[in-house]
C-alpha cells in the first residue's frame, strides 16, 4: 500500500512544573492532518538549533505551522519587547520564519493557523500587534473568560464561531468555501499590523483584523487563518475544506517528488 503524504507539524516550547523543557503539539492539529488532510503527521522540534531545515523537508511533504501561546517576538519586526506581552519562544522564532521562506521558494505546501499565519507575515517583513483589542474599534479576539477572570472551562464555549469574516471576491479562500461570508472561532491577542510584501489579505474580520492570507507568487500550498481550523475540521464544513484542500496539495507535491 503506498504510504499518505507526511505533514512536519512544528512544536511549541513549554516548561513543565516549571523545570522540565519540552515540546508540545496539541492533539487536534495532529488529528485533523490524519483524520481531514488524510496525511501522516510528524511532530519536528520548534527549535532552530536542533531541527535543520532542509534535512526537514527532505522527510515531509508539507508543513502545518500550529498555534501556541507564545508570541512571536517583536524585535523579529523593530519593536521594543515588553514583559506585559511575553511569554515569548524565541527558538520557534528563527526556526518558522526561514522555514516560511523556504517553503514557499521550494514549492513545499504550507499552512499556517494563529501564531502560524503570523509568522507567515513577519517573515515577509510584515509586523503584529501584541493586543489586537487596544486598537481603536477592535473587539476582544482573546479565548472567553470567567468573571473571575479564568479561562471559561467549556471548550465548545471557548472554540465557538464569535465573529464574521468577509472573504475577497474570486479571491482563493471565496472560491474554496464557496462564499465571501463565513463565522469563525477566536483565540488570539497578537493580529497582523503591516502585511508583509508578499502577503495577500484575503479575509478580514468584522472590526478589520486580517484574518486570512495567501503568499503571492508562491509556488504551492501556502495559506494563513488568524483563527483555529484544526478545533473541528472534522465537524465544520470551512475548516474542513482549508484541510481538505491542504491535504490534496501535499499528495499532489508528494506525487511530483
Amino acid at each position: 500500500m503506498a504510504r499518505r503524504a507526511v505533514v512536519g507539524v512544528i512544536g511549541n516550547s513549554y516548561l513543565v512544573e516549571n523545570r522540565y523543557a519540552v515540546q508540545q503539539v496539541g492533539e487536534r492539529n495532529l488529528r485533523a492532518v490524519d483524520e481531514v488532510a488524510n496525511a501522516f503527521p510528524v511532530m519536528f522540534a520548534g527549535m532552530d538549533d536542533v531541527t535543520d531545515i532542509d534535512e526537514l523537508l527532505d522527510l515531509v511533504d508539507g508543513i502545518l505551522l500550529t498555534g501556541g501561546r507564545a508570541n512571536v517576538h517583536p524585535t523579529h519586526f523593530n519593536t521594543e519587547p515588553n514583559p506585559r506581552h511575553e511569554p515569548y519562544d524565541n527558538a520557534r522564532d528563527l526556526l518558522a520564519l526561514s522555514l516560511v521562506r523556504t517553503c514557499v521558494d521550494r514549492g513545499v505546501p504550507l499552512f499556517g493557523i494563529c501564531r502560524g499565519f503570523q509568522e507567515m507575515n513577519v517573515a515577509f517583513g510584515g509586523s503584529l500587534h501584541p493586543e489586537i483589542r487596544e486598537l481603536p474599534g477592535r473587539m476582544n479576539h482573546r479565548m472567553p473568560r470567567l468573571e473571575n477572570g479564568e479561562i471559561h472551562p467549556d471548550a465548545e464555549v471557548v472554540f465557538a464561531d464569535r465573529h464574521e469574516v468577509r472573504l475577497v471576491a474570486g479571491g482563493v479562500f471565496a472560491e474554496l468555501f464557496g462564499r465571501e461570508l463565513i463565522r469563525v472561532n477566536s483565540l488570539h491577542g497578537q493580529g497582523i499590523l503591516d502585511p508583509g510584501a508578499r502577503i495577500v489579505v484575503e479575509g478580514i474580520a468584522e472590526d478589520g483584523t486580517i484574518e486570512a492570507i495567501r503568499i503571492a507568487g508562491a509556488a504551492g500550498f501556502a495559506l494563513g487563518v488568524q483563527w483555529h481550523a484544526e478545533y473541528d475540521p472534522q465537524t465544520n464544513p470551512i475548516n474542513r475544506a482549508l484541510f481538505e484542500k491542504f491535504g490534496e496539495a501535499l499528495a499532489a507535491y508528494k506525487s511530483r517528488r
